[in-house]
């Protein structure tokens, strides 16, 4: 039986989750571009009326499910993924006015984007479980053979042409999102991050 995670892996891991849905929320309430998986997320909102942040979390569950024929197995911190950043998200977009002015909208996505990043290295340095959306990454690496990167690069620009034609939020945040957080994670990850050199190549992370 494996040895439960000490008290301060869960709460790293929580506060992780928690900042985690405030910058996407923060980048959301931007209105200047998110994420790929968040202009999915947007584009089906646009379409159904549901709030963001729970479809983040139904998107999320719905990935975790894809886990099951790529033989991937989910930890804790895969779980309180899937049920806490979305709602984090929703919450943060229902408590916080969405600002009008550009010279407010962009500071707000920079700040989303720097907190994302902190929030990744402080998720992943509990080692309790990879997010979701990485999983599906490294379980189509292991059973296709193809580079991690290849296979992020072919999921993630197809759900953002999908949230695109749903109408979902993109603009310029999403290509500085596209090109800036790996490096923004690359650069926090090892300085939040216990596990060093436990990655696999090519394997840029986010908690999602």
């Amino acid at each position: 039986m494996s040895k439960p995670p000490s008290a301060s892996r869960v709460a790293r891991l929580l506060l992780g989750l928690v900042l985690y849905g405030v910058a996407e929320g923060l980048m959301v309430l931007a209105h200047v571009g998110v994420g790929p998986w968040t202009v999915f997320a947007t584009g089906l909102a646009a379409q159904t009326g549901v709030g963001v942040g729970w479809l983040a979390n139904l998107i999320g569950i719905a990935v975790l499910l894809l886990w099951i024929p790529l033989r991937q197995r989910p930890g804790p911190g895969t779980l309180l993924n899937v049920l806490l950043v979305g709602t984090v998200i929703e919450a943060t977009v229902d408590l916080l006015p969405s600002p009008e002015h550009l010279l407010v909208r962009a500071p707000l996505f920079a700040v989303g984007l720097l907190l994302l990043a902190v929030a990744s290295g402080v998720y992943l340095g509990s080692g309790l479980g990879p997010g979701p959306r990485d999983g599906l990454m490294t379980g189509l690496h292991a059973r296709t053979g193809r580079p991690i990167w290849q296979c992020r690069g072919a999921v993630e620009v197809s759900v953002l042409l999908v949230g695109a034609l749903l109408g979902g939020d993109v603009g310029v945040g999403t290509v500085v999102f596209a090109f800036g957080i790996g490096p923004l994670v690359g650069f926090v990850l090892p300085r939040l991050d216990g596990s060093r050199g436990t990655r696999a190549p090519g394997a840029t992370v986010t908690a999602r």
